[in-house]
């Protein structure tokens, strides 16, 4: 992997911004978005660990059809040489034209295998992944969650909670599967807290999150909390105001800001410092765990 070249540690950049200033708190962005052209952000720090433990075998992973994570998986795979499958939710899409992140997923070189919802939901039971990796005709392969949050990515991303031990009091970051907060909060020091911003509905991310940490390091570590407001309706829900947001934040501060997880991340942590949720004199920072794909 180190072949790869990654930029590790990501930079800390500190900004200027009066939503903050004016409650006397001091922004960073933890700027993920640039460890790697093509794995970005938290992908890279979660596909790493499971990567190595391939060992060169066809990755088998999951997502929707504008999964980031499916993009990266295929791009690794490009990279490195392995060979890669796609699980994607939804059979009727089999007969449609690629929509453009399946389009790249499949230019790099991954077979994509669409399967009906209900099927998808159960993908985790034994005897219905058992029957897709015969489909597909790679029995052997190594298999990835949906997202990349399993016990290695957790420990991979703990990393990203060391690398900001002592730099700030809080951290932000967006959450879909809760794998880069359980391995950030391990990483922190004492005193030190993460809170996540789910992207979807449903109020599960807290016991999932619980979950993986008992996993990955058998029981919770660190101090994280979520608050679930700021979903925007769910996952790939894009509104006007996020939008105008988002747009908002890019001319500010010259940072490229995707929609899907980040926006949201930080419109949360505007409306926290507005909130008062930050004492004056703290340090705040932000995950940025990843840009807008092309």
């Amino acid at each position: 992997m180190t072949d790869l070249r990654p930029r590790l540690p990501s930079p800390l950049q500190e900004v200027s911004d009066d939503r903050f200033g004016r409650y006397g708190v001091r922004l960073l962005l933890k700027r993920d978005d640039l460890i790697h052209p093509e794995l970005i952000g938290n992908k890279w720090r979660k596909l790493a660990p499971n990567l190595e433990r391939a060992a060169g075998r066809t990755l088998l992973t999951f997502g929707g059809a504008y999964s980031n994570h499916l993009r990266a998986t295929a791009a690794a795979g490009r990279l490195l040489g392995l060979p890669t499958v796609g699980v994607v939710r939804g059979d009727e899409l089999a007969g449609r034209p690629l929509n453009p992140s399946l389009a790249r997923c499949a230019a790099d070189g991954m077979r994509l295998h669409f399967v009906d919802r209900s099927a998808y939901r159960r993908k985790t039971e034994p005897d219905v992944l058992g029957q897709l990796l015969d489909t597909v005709g790679a029995p052997d392969a190594y298999v990835v969650p949906e997202g990349g949050s399993n016990a290695a990515a957790v420990r991979g991303c703990r990393a990203l909670g060391e690398e900001l031990r002592d730099r700030t009091d809080v951290v932000v970051l967006a959450c879909g599967t809760g794998g880069t907060l359980a391995g950030l909060a391990a990483g922190l020091a004492p005193g030190q807290r993460a809170l996540g911003i789910p992207v979807l509905r449903g109020g599960f991310l807290g016991d999932a999150i619980q979950a993986l940490q008992e996993e990955a390091f058998g029981g919770r570590r660190g101090e994280w909390r979520l608050d679930e407001r700021f979903h925007f309706g769910g996952y790939a829900r894009v509104t006007p105001e996020l939008e105008t947001f988002a747009a908002d934040f890019e001319r500010r501060h010259g940072v490229p800001v995707e929609r899907l997880y980040v926006a949201k991340s930080l419109y949360g942590l505007v409306t926290l410092a507005e909130e008062g949720a930050f004492a004056r004199g703290s340090t705040v920072t932000a995950v940025i765990t990843g840009r807008p794909f092309p």
